[in-house]
């Protein structure tokens, strides 16, 4: 994942590392993004859409791999080795301390978790813990995750390939957001074929508005 990651870092920007772009804040904002596909408003009745809500959290792990890479300086190794050791520390974590505050992450419903994910990351801290936690009541595991985000990643490589850093990319087809197409595609699609990749894109510009 952080290979692909780095491929698409690089594909919207060849200088990505130079650049410094701020990852974390996207972080803020698909969050954001996946409380509103979760519900929270109290006084209107509301349906959680659990594989959009699934999308947005691809599309903030996309981030947080961006932003360990970035703190690397690229480098994807040094970036593996820091993420192996985040990863094994957030499985032996219980408390995430914040703002003179202890939260347990397994106490908290997902909105909390989602506004505490969301919190840390606009104070530009990365806690792998939150983030497990979240997949988990989100129905992921780690195998879902790795499958979901390289559809995710093939999405985002369309989208720059058919303007989307120039604008003339179109995001609603047919009066759908291309992330529901996705969805809908993968679970056409076996992510063990090794063909996984090139079928999905296939796909995905079968479906793509011809351009007028």
């Amino acid at each position: 994942m952080l290979r692909l990651q780095s491929g698409m870092n690089e594909k919207v920007d060849p200088n990505w590392v130079a650049a410094k772009y701020p990852y974390l804040r996207a972080v803020v904002i698909e969050g954001s993004e996946a409380i509103e596909h979760h519900g929270w408003k109290w006084w209107k009745k509301q349906a959680m859409d659990l594989p959009q809500l699934q999308m947005e959290l691809i599309d903030i792990w996309h981030f947080i791999l961006s932003e360990i890479l970035l703190q690397n300086y690229g480098n994807e190794a040094k970036a593996l080795a820091v993420l192996q050791q985040s990863l094994a520390a957030a499985q032996q974590q219980s408390v995430i301390e914040f703002d003179s505050h202890q939260y347990i992450p397994r106490s908290l419903d997902l909105l909390n978790k989602l506004e505490l994910l969301i919190a840390l990351s606009a104070s530009r801290r990365i806690e792998l813990a939150i983030f497990e936690a979240i997949m988990a009541d989100c129905k992921m595991d780690w195998t879902a995750l790795y499958c979901q985000y390289v559809g995710k990643n093939v999405l985002n490589f369309f989208r720059q390939d058919h303007g989307y850093k120039q604008g003339s990319y179109q995001k609603v087809w047919h009066g759908r957001e291309d992330n529901e197409y996705l969805v809908e595609v993968m679970q056409q699609l076996d992510p063990a074929d090794p063909a996984y990749q090139d079928k999905l894109y296939a796909e995905l510009a079968r479906y793509y508005p011809a351009q007028t």
